[in-house]
């Protein structure tokens, strides 16, 4: 019996509506750690991008209602001796707290590790925003460094904390 609450799938261009209702909504919870599409264009974007070699990228889905719940991107992806990705995510107001991003993210690292061939994520995360550092600890990431001004969000150089885990600390 499947006891998980949420799916993952791919977006698709049909979703463009609930998805950009659910990023709206969600506007004052993702600032200012993340910005994702709110129009017709930054979706269609965020789609073309998600179709690279380099990118890939996951809807999480609440079983019961069938509704977008939450965003995992696996970006930067590196082949060759490298194997890796960067992990980012969102979720959509409505869902926070219920550990609905959880359930996907774990269902990530299954695609990232199996599916992929991946053997390394990182996650890169404000040092405040700590909802977020709580998500990838529960689910085995490991605090391996801080890295000063590492990206540049909202008009600035923000730190993060950097985590990390390895497929065979997920599949021994």
């Amino acid at each position: 019996m499947n006891t998980t609450r949420v799916s993952i799938r791919r977006p698709r261009r049909g979703d463009e509506g609930e998805f950009l209702e659910l990023m709206r909504r969600s506007h004052e919870l993702h600032r200012p750690w993340v910005f994702p599409p709110t129009s017709r264009a930054a979706f269609l974007e965020y789609l073309a991008t998600r179709r690279l070699d380099s990118e890939d990228g996951f809807l999480v889905i609440e079983r019961q209602s069938q509704r977008i719940c939450g965003v995992i991107n696996l970006n930067v992806i590196t082949r060759g001796a490298l194997q890796s990705a960067y992990v980012a995510y969102y979720v959509g107001q409505p869902y926070t707290g219920r550990g609905y991003m959880k359930e996907g993210l774990l269902q990530t690292m299954a695609v990232a590790f199996g599916e992929l061939g991946l053997h390394r994520l990182e996650a890169n995360i404000q040092p405040a925003n700590t909802p977020s550092i709580r998500l990838v600890k529960s689910c085995g990431f490991r605090h391996e460094g801080f890295s000063p001004k590492y990206l540049y969000i909202d008009g600035a150089w923000r730190d993060h904390e950097r985590f990390a885990i390895l497929r065979e600390e997920v599949f021994p």
